[in-house]
């Protein structure tokens, strides 16, 4: 039996969680007709602090079904913290998570779990067919996304969707190891390169209708912040590059300098031109040499206290079987 956990950070969704709910339980109810080895488990509200009457709604809705689970923060921590919170309490083979204001369709997740299991991917993101916000933020996320996939190495960054479909073990290691300041995306390329796409209908109809989202743009520039300082290590290697590269010139430089005094070259002819030289360029390449093992060293340490594991396990042994389950759409004998 493939089981599967949902779940949904909460910050202003009294609005939408009564629907939303009422969708993944027709999930729920479809899958139990049409599969009887993959279930939708359990879905996980997590209460990020909510500045509605989501607590109220949640309330009720835990009442009224028992595979709503309730996760109560103690104040509103953000997105990744409250996600990783219910990836915490999950139990399922896999993970989904989804927004709560139905920009994500629960129906959706279905296909990202073929998606999973066909490629033995251990994470698929939904990729936005057309515009989510129809707005500047579609174009500036899209933008920082590029610009720091660029600068880290990392291509995986265009990927980074809060709509994900994640192998359980590979999704709750990665929680359990996100910090304060931890991009949870970014967590999860620490124990697994299996990243796949899945193109989906995805809008925003909360900002479209009214210009308003669940996040103001101080709390965008808060994501973009924490996205920045979780990959800060891979951008500490473009230090270590420049080093190198400083390093290099400098001999390059000195040896310029013997050789032109050598030479006789008339720019060089100025007294104490040539010695002052070589002193700043053969100094100037030590420290920086320095710097580079003090830079490797501070990563190293950064890794480490992030949680980087040195190797993670995985099973994928069952995704061939799911994915005959889920391509049949009919009960197994």
């Amino acid at each position: 039996m493939t089981n599967v956990s949902v779940v949904v950070p909460v910050y202003s969704g009294e609005d939408y969680l009564q629907e939303l709910t009422a969708r993944l339980g027709a999930v729920r109810e479809s899958w139990i007709a049409r599969y009887e080895a993959v279930r939708l488990l359990e879905v996980i509200f997590v209460d990020d602090g909510s500045v509605d009457g989501s607590s109220e709604m949640l309330t009720v809705l835990a009442a009224r079904h028992d595979w709503v689970q309730v996760v109560t923060l103690s104040k509103n921590f953000g997105q990744h913290p409250a996600t990783s919170a219910g990836i915490l309490h999950s139990s399922g083979d896999w993970v989904a998570t989804i927004d709560e204001d139905l920009q994500h369709g629960p129906e959706d997740i279905e296909t990202m779990l073929l998606a999973a299991a066909t490629t033995n991917a251990d994470v698929v993101y939904g990729e936005s067919i057309g515009p989510i916000h129809g707005s500047w933020r579609d174009s500036m996320s899209r933008f920082y996304k590029r610009l720091l996939a660029t600068v880290t190495g990392n291509p995986v960054i265009m990927q980074f969707s809060s709509f994900r479909v994640c192998r359980g073990p590979v999704a709750r290691a990665a929680a359990s190891v996100s910090g304060h300041e931890t991009y949870l995306d970014v967590a999860l390329t620490w124990f697994t390169d299996r990243f796949v796409s899945q193109r989906l209908e995805m809008v925003d109809g909360r900002y479209r209708a009214a210009g308003r989202s669940g996040y103001s743009f101080f709390k965008l520039l808060g994501h973009a912040r924490r996205l920045l300082i979780s990959s800060h290590t891979r951008i500490g290697r473009l230090g270590v590059a420049i080093g190198v590269a400083a390093v290099m010139f400098a001999l390059i430089m000195t040896t310029r300098v013997m050789v032109g005094r050598l030479r006789g070259l008339e720019e060089l002819y100025v007294p104490g031109y040539a010695s002052l030289m070589v002193a700043i360029l053969v100094f100037g390449g030590i420290l920086a040499l320095l710097l580079i093992g003090v830079t490797e060293y501070l990563l190293n340490i950064a890794l480490h206290t992030q949680g980087k594991p040195t190797y993670f396990a995985v099973d994928r042994s069952a995704d061939e079987r799911l994915a005959k389950d889920l391509q049949a759409g009919v009960r197994l004998n």
